[in-house]
């Protein structure tokens, strides 16, 4: 399980960036820190307005020189178009076979909806040597991160 102040599980998956590429996360660590915005589905309203805030904001976190990548459990070809229609400049992530969202603990089920395995809203911000240094988890999945307080804890860990 992932938390704060411990290491991040360490991954690799398909990268949504305009074409389809292979994304480790160790690797992308020797860049520094990286913030890993789990959001449960594309083209959904909420998950929508939290990825194009990320994209709003995205000179903050590449003046710290942090990375952000939003992580789904939807097609990487999705997640493509996904980016496409909404202009994002940063790479999402495609948990298709649900073990990221495993790994950091991060499942929630809509059963009344019929809906199974996908991403709670969450962001990590990781470190450049593996620490998790922020978490942000909420069960309500309408409910945005405080983007204020992710851009200071990756100044803080920078």
């Amino acid at each position: 399980m992932a938390e704060a102040n411990g290491d991040a599980p360490d991954f690799t998956a398909p990268l949504a960036n305009g074409d389809i590429d292979e994304f480790t996360l160790a690797d992308e660590l020797a860049d520094g820190p990286v913030v890993l915005a789990f959001f449960p589905g594309a083209f959904t309203s909420v998950c929508t307005t939290e990825m194009c805030t990320f994209d709003d904001r995205l000179s903050k976190f590449d003046d710290i020189g942090a990375d952000v990548y939003g992580i789904s459990v939807d097609s990487p070809f999705a997640l493509n178009e996904f980016r496409d229609q909404n202009d994002l400049s940063f790479g999402l992530i495609s948990d298709i076979d649900k073990e990221i969202i495993d790994a950091y603990d991060v499942r929630m089920d809509f059963a009344d909806l019929g809906v199974h395995g996908v991403a709670k809203r969450a962001v990590f911000v990781v470190g450049a040597d593996g620490e998790i240094t922020y978490e942000w988890v909420s069960d309500d999945p309408g409910v945005e991160p405080e983007y204020d307080e992710i851009a200071a804890a990756v100044d803080d860990t920078a």
